[in-house]
C-alpha cells in the first residue's frame, strides 16, 4: 500500500496524472468501442441472409481493422488457475471463451458435434484453454441453468454438467428445479444441499452478471459467440473454421512471445 507521501503530488503533478488517468480512460472506452462494432458486424454476417452480398460487403468494408481490437479483447481471458468455469491450461497459448445460453439450440450442437473435438485435439495437449461464460437469453429458464452450472462448478462438476444440460434433446425438458437437480446428480455433483444453496445464492447470480455485462459491453447480441484469442467468432461454425482461427492465434501468439500473462498452471474444470 503507498505511503502518505506517495499518494500526495503537487497540483501540477496531481493534474499531470489525472490527465494521464483521463486519456487511459478514454483509450479503453473507444477500444471496447470498437470491439463491439466489430463483433457486431461479425455477428450479423454470421446470421445474415445469402441473397444480400453487397450489404455484408460493405459492412466488411465498414468493420474495424488492425491488432488493436483483438488484442483489447484478448484482455478479457481472465487466465485464472482456480476459474471453475475453464478448461485448459492457465498459460495455453490461445485461449477461446464461449459465450453461451443452455436453451440454444446452436449452442447444443456446438457442444455435442465441435466443442468435444476441440478438448480432444488442442486443450489436451496445452495449446488452447476455453473459457465459458454464462450468456442466458432465452428467459428465466435460460437464467436458473446458469446459475446451476455455476454451482455445479463450485464442486467442481461444471463440464460434467455442461454436458448433460447440452445433451441431445435436453432443452426440451426445460430447467426446472427438478430437472435441475437430476441433471447435477447426473454429472456427480456430491453435496446436492451445497448444489441448493449455491444455485440460489448472492455469488452465483452475482457470476452471472459479471459474464452477461462483459458480453453485452463488447456486443455480444447472439449464442454462441465466441473469441480465441480476441478474434471474433458469430456461431456454431464448423470444426474447420475453430481450428483454422486456433491455429492462426497459435503461431500470433509464438511471434509474441507465447501466452498473454497468467499463471503457469493447468486450471481445468473435472471433466
Amino acid at each position: 500500500m503507498p505511503s502518505s507521501a506517495s499518494r500526495s503530488s503537487s497540483p501540477s503533478s496531481s493534474s499531470s496524472s489525472s490527465s494521464a488517468s483521463a486519456r487511459k480512460r478514454l483509450l479503453i472506452s473507444a477500444a471496447v468501442a470498437v470491439a463491439a462494432v466489430t463483433l457486431g458486424i461479425v455477428s450479423w454476417r454470421a446470421t445474415a441472409p445469402e441473397d444480400l452480398p453487397d450489404r455484408t460487403s460493405s459492412a466488411a468494408a465498414a468493420a474495424p481493422k488492425g491488432s488493436d481490437v483483438h488484442a483489447e479483447l484478448a484482455k478479457l481471458a481472465r487466465r485464472e488457475a482456480g476459474d471453475k468455469l475453464a478448461l485448459g491450461r492457465a498459460d495455453a497459448p490461445v485461449v477461446l471463451i464461449e459465450y453461451s445460453d443452455f436453451k440454444c439450440g446452436y449452442c447444443g450442437k456446438f457442444a455435442r458435434d465441435t466443442e468435444p473435438e476441440l478438448v480432444k485435439k488442442y486443450v489436451d495437449d496445452g495449446t488452447l484453454r476455453i473459457e465459458w461464460r454464462n450468456f442466458p437469453i432465452f428467459g428465466a429458464d435460460s437464467e436458473t441453468a446458469a446459475k446451476a452450472a455455476w454451482a455445479a462448478g463450485q464442486q467442481d462438476r461444471f463440464a460434467p454438467f455442461h454436458a448433460a444440460a447440452y445433451a441431445d434433446g435436453a432443452k426440451e425438458k426445460g430447467f426446472g428445479r427438478a430437472r435441475l437437480l437430476e441433471l447435477a446428480r447426473e454429472a456427480g455433483v456430491p453435496d446436492m444441499e451445497r448444489f441448493e444453496r449455491d444455485m440460489a445464492g448472492e455469488a452465483a447470480a452475482a457470476a452471472l452478471r459479471k459474464d452477461q455485462e462483459e458480453g453485452y459491453r463488447i456486443g455480444v447480441t447472439s449464442t454462441p459467440s465466441f473469441l480465441v484469442n480476441g478474434q471474433p467468432i458469430a456461431g456454431a461454425q464448423p470444426l474447420d473454421a475453430f481450428a483454422a482461427a486456433i491455429a492462426r492465434a497459435k503461431a500470433q501468439a509464438g511471434t509474441q512471445g507465447g501466452a498473454q500473462g497468467g499463471p503457469q498452471a493447468d486450471g481445468r474444470a473435472a471433466r
